[in-house]
């Protein structure tokens, strides 16, 4: 009869001939490199995917990130890109009429006004195009020392000017309301005149000219900085429509606003005059303003 339990070789005996198995392994590696392809065998099949599965959560966590960061990047590089070509556009028609400007009045280079007024990005919260009152809200106040009269422009030209404001938001009516004004000049020769709304977003009547007035179709005009209110030399619209009706002693002539006014979402705000509370500040310390000597 068997016995129950069989034991085996000690644990000694064991130990001596897994170590001497082991020398004899390793010494057999390192004279004729015979585990090589087993060592790589190893690598491909069994611990190569046991790490790459262990990777895939801190890989994952990274690609997310990078995804992420790259398309904050590319996002906020966009936004200023659009700020800095709106910038430059503005700059550009300023430069084109400065330099027509000069070949008319040379010797009064150093009077005229310099490109490079302050300016502020506005974007447009709502619009409210109805034919007797044509007003666009934006998303700057006086948080943002935005101030009643402002000038408001786009990259192409005069937009209109602000009329009320709030903490956050203000009011801006455009040149196209009815109750709108606007000293302006022709570019081509200086003949000033004064622009109106008539309720149309893209039509403007110039007023007051008379019949033999030097004004011809595809004229620019550009504000003329007579009154205060609006900087000098920025476009605002080009003539294209006169009439000269018999027995009556104005001329029609209908003008096309170059600003975008049904398409711009992004405007700048100039600071032409200083703000009202800036104005208030010199009269409490003795300093007079324009209205007030003309008040005196």
């Amino acid at each position: 009869m068997q016995p129950l339990f069989m034991r085996g070789p000690s644990v000694t005996l064991r130990v001596i001939i897994l170590v001497g198995l082991s020398v004899a392994l390793m010494i057999a590696d390192h004279r004729w490199n015979h585990l090589e392809s087993m060592r790589e065998a190893i690598e491909s099949y069994l611990i190569y995917p046991l790490r790459y599965v262990v990777n895939l959560p801190v890989a994952f966590v990274h690609w997310s990130s990078d995804s992420f960061l790259s398309h904050q990047e590319l996002f906020d590089e966009n936004q200023s890109l659009k700020d800095q070509q709106l910038r430059a556009q503005v700059s550009l028609q300023k430069l084109s009429i400065l330099e027509k400007e000069n070949e008319r009045l040379r010797r009064m280079l150093s009077a005229q006004p310099k490109v490079g007024e302050r300016v502020l990005i506005a974007e447009l919260l709502s619009i409210d195009m109805d034919p007797y009152k044509q007003q666009v809200v934006l998303n700057k106040g006086e948080q943002h020392e935005v101030y009643l009269g402002q000038p408001v422009i786009d990259a192409w030209g005069v937009m209109g000017q602000v009329v009320h404001m709030g903490g956050f938001s203000s009011t801006a009516m455009l040149i196209t309301d009815p109750s709108h004004a606007i000293p302006v000049q022709v570019n081509r020769n200086g003949l000033r005149s004064t622009v109106f709304g008539n309720g149309q977003p893209d039509r403007l009547e110039l007023r007051y000219i008379p019949h033999n007035a030097d004004i011809e179709i595809g004229d620019l005009i550009i504000t003329s900085g007579l009154g205060g209110r609006f900087p000098p030399n920025y476009p605002v619209g080009r003539i294209i429509e006169i009439e000269r009706p018999a027995g009556e002693t104005f001329a029609n002539v209908i003008a096309q606003p170059v600003a975008h006014i049904d398409r711009s979402r992004e405007v700048l705000l100039v600071w032409h005059n200083p703000p009202q509370n800036e104005q208030n500040e010199k009269a409490e310390t003795g300093e007079k303003t324009v209205e007030a000597i003309v008040g005196e």
